[in-house]
């Protein structure tokens, strides 16, 4: 990729025109903004424009106590909010010192897992409808909606999930929960073919995609790319590979790799990734089985709030509910990071502490915000239909971009 000069040119006598791609625009997928000097229908530069939607979560968050800050993290990605809320409770967990049970690690994967392939059915379903195929996004979206109904088993949620607790979840998965999942482990892959058939050799949807947009390694790294984006550069980094968390260890599993870095090979890595994630979910069914059924939290009662009946009912349960919520209990005065796999990317949490019920300071990193950065040079050149299905492709949930 070349280096283009990104200015505006407000010269009245230029024959170049100035177009406001956004923030509004629908072919944006988000409330963000790109003014472009477009010469006829072929971009010559732009400047990206952000923070339509910024909420200032990481000061909220300061003055929150730790298990308070989940609903933050369900409306970063809100496309696949369980990875969010997964990320921030292991990371509070490295902060404690908290080991998680087994089982609680592979219901976690379970819960992420199915987040990346609604996540990914979304970004493909979506690529499909900006080079014209609507089809394909009406197959994969009856999906999501099983998928979301899972989750509403799980915690009542479908979208903002705020799924899960620090040390495990807030119950235990009940059987309706696995009867939908193995139901949708069944039935989905069908329809996954299906897309897949409509779009991989599809003449229309192969002109318009491949070579576009195309990336080097070299370039995707020195902007800091993570997740799909990266790999279909050519680069094999993959947190849960490279980084295991949640005992994505003990599974086996391949990294997709593309080769051109263009929207085609975005494309194809997501529904690589869709595959592979089927396999995470089967893999740990069977290993559930192996685990005793009652664990869902890990024993910490001093960070894991005690079910209502028992505060009801129990005094010492009581005691802790108040220590907890009221910040009585000492944590660790340090800084830690950890960071997943998210559906766009290596998804951070930055956290200092000072021993208080509140993080002294909280950054995330989010793979949106990274990964943006690189859109408006990369667009010098494009005729303005490409860099429509290049930002699809790159998949930028705005509210994982100002956050």
């Amino acid at each position: 990729m070349e280096n283009h000069p990104v200015y505006i040119d407000n010269d009245p006598q230029s024959e170049l025109s100035t177009l406001n791609l956004g923030p509004t625009h629908p072919a944006t997928h988000g409330v963000f903004q790109n003014v472009l000097q477009i010469d006829g229908e072929r971009i010559v530069s732009g400047v990206s424009t952000i923070g339509y939607i910024h909420r200032a979560f990481e000061k909220i968050a300061e003055h929150r106590p730790f298990y308070q800050i989940t609903p933050l993290t369900d409306r970063l990605n809100y496309c696949s909010s369980p990875i969010n809320n997964m990320g921030w409770h292991m990371t509070v967990e490295k902060l404690l010192g908290i080991q998680t049970p087994k089982r609680v690690d592979y219901l976690r994967i379970i819960v992420m897992e199915l987040a990346r392939i609604a996540d990914h059915i979304v970004c493909n379903g979506v690529l499909g409808v900006d080079t014209g195929a609507f089809t394909g996004f009406l197959y994969m979206m009856e999906f999501r909606e099983s998928i979301y109904e899972i989750y509403e088993e799980v915690c009542g949620s479908r979208l903002t999930t705020n799924i899960g607790r620090i040390g495990g979840f807030e119950r235990n998965f009940n059987t309706k929960a696995f009867a939908k999942l193995r139901k949708f482990l069944v039935e989905f892959p069908k329809t996954l073919k299906e897309f897949e058939s409509l779009f991989t050799r599809n003449r229309i949807f192969v002109d318009r995609t491949k070579g576009v947009a195309a990336v080097t390694a070299e370039d995707a790294l020195s902007y800091s790319w993570s997740g799909p984006l990266l790999r279909a550069a050519g680069v094999d980094y993959d947190v849960r590979a490279m980084n295991p968390y949640s005992s994505y260890e003990d599974f086996d599993f391949e990294v997709p790799v593309g080769e051109n870095g263009d929207v085609y090979s975005r494309f194809l890595v997501r529904n690589e990734e869709m595959w592979q994630s089927l396999r995470l979910i089967e893999q740990a069914l069977v290993k559930l089985e192996k685990e005793p059924g009652d664990i869902f939290h890990a024993d910490v009662p001093e960070f894991y709030l005690p079910p209502k009946e028992e505060v009801y009912n129990n005094m010492e349960a009581l005691i802790y509910h108040f220590k907890i919520v009221m910040g009585e209990i000492d944590t660790p005065v340090t800084e830690v990071y950890h960071s997943v796999e998210g559906a766009n990317g290596e998804l951070g949490f930055y956290l200092i502490n000072d021993g208080g019920r509140s993080p002294y300071r909280l950054h995330f990193r989010r793979p949106s915000f990274i990964n943006y950065q690189m859109y408006a040079p990369m667009s010098a050149g494009m005729l303005l239909s490409d860099a429509i299905i290049n930002m699809s492709s790159l998949n930028i949930i705005a509210g994982e971009l100002d956050a």
